[in-house]
């Protein structure tokens, strides 16, 4: 068998090893992402290319044979306890843990003074998320809207997310539009807006205003099944909710997402070897955090959880340039990534032919 071959079997033995990654694991995205615990549903396979998937219900499909269309079955709350131990499953975030269970406890406590005839105030739970890219604001709003469900403060309990493309239109009177389409569709959930100062043109005939009003009367319309959280970059979060008197009366929540050291970014990418059915060599765990560190000198541009992930897939490449090589290549060879893999794709040291 030639190079080109033998390279060939390689990168089509990697790809059963993409496949079963890809049919276990794109539905947890999030949580893969993120740096969430493994479970019993999303654990790899033992053997790549070995579907453990449970078995789709056939009713859609036969009610689409039937010319009918099937309607979105809506999931049922999840037990609370099952979703603080997820939250506590996460990596790093201990200050935004924290802040999570204040507020659980603080709306746990608001429903029983109700149902004892008890005077409650006023509950805001629209929130800002402020901190770097990659420092998981998507997936805690996301659990979120999961625990607002449990706790019957949400009808549906799914995230919406938006950015300013998302809301503001050219013309006159379409922003309005296309801003009520997306608060109706995040209705009984969570309304997510991405980069939320973009909303602040700085031009005077700047439509982003308008889904602001749009957004601050769907909140006061809509206060009993719809939350609201805005999320970006600290200052200018700070600037932008301070900017207008009823962002600030309805915006009283701040968490705020430190990025991740260097051993959280390590965990992250231990976190995703396994799930990607990988094994670091024992003496490659070193390099790849002084690897991540090099790279997060400004975690701004880095992208926190994010730089792991483009670490790992430039690690791969590297592995896969090493194992092609090769003359014999087994199952081991391909789950393990070595310090070489890692020096070559830190530049210092280019992988064997």
């Amino acid at each position: 068998m030639d190079k080109k071959d033998k390279k060939d079997e390689i990168i089509l033995q990697q790809l059963e090893v993409i496949q079963t990654l890809t049919e276990h694991n794109l539905r947890r995205m999030g949580s893969d992402f993120w740096g969430a615990p493994l479970t019993p549903e999303t654990k790899a396979p033992e053997k790549p290319g070995t579907s453990q998937a449970p078995e789709k219900s056939k009713a859609p499909e036969a009610a689409q044979a039937a010319g009918e269309q099937p309607e979105a079955e809506e999931a049922p709350p999840e037990k609370l306890e099952d979703l603080q131990k997820e939250l506590d499953g996460y990596i790093g975030l201990t200050a935004v843990k924290q802040e999570v269970r204040n507020l659980i406890d603080l709306v746990k406590i608001h429903q029983l003074r109700e149902k004892n005839g008890l005077p409650v105030t006023e509950l805001s739970l629209h929130m800002v998320f402020s901190g770097s890219p990659g420092t998981g604001k998507t997936t805690i709003a996301r659990l979120m809207a999961r625990i607002f469900h449990s706790l019957g403060i949400l009808s549906k309990g799914q995230l919406v997310e938006v950015d300013r493309s998302g809301l503001v239109a050219g013309y006159v009177g379409q922003t309005a539009l296309k801003t009520k389409k997306a608060v109706e569709k995040a209705l009984g959930g969570v309304l997510f807006i991405d980069e939320a100062y973009a909303l602040n043109g700085s031009s005077g005939n700047d439509f982003g205003q308008e889904a602001i009003d749009t957004i601050l009367k769907a909140m006061e319309d809509h206060r009993d099944d719809l939350v609201v959280i805005a999320a970006g970059y600290d200052d200018l979060m700070d600037r932008f909710i301070h900017s207008n008197p009823g962002l600030e009366s309805r915006f009283n929540r701040f968490l705020h997402f430190e990025d991740y050291t260097p051993e959280e970014l390590l965990s992250i990418f231990k976190m995703r070897c396994e799930k990607s059915c990988y094994q670091l060599a024992e003496d490659a765990a070193g390099p790849v955090r002084d690897f991540l560190q090099e790279e997060n000198r400004d975690p701004e541009s880095f992208g926190n959880a994010r730089g792991v992930r483009n670490i790992f897939e430039r690690i791969l490449i590297c592995q896969a340039n090493r194992l092609a090589g090769q003359e014999h290549v087994t199952r081991e060879d391909l789950m393990t990534l070595t310090a070489a893999d890692v020096a070559a794709a830190r530049g210092r040291e280019e992988p064997r032919p």
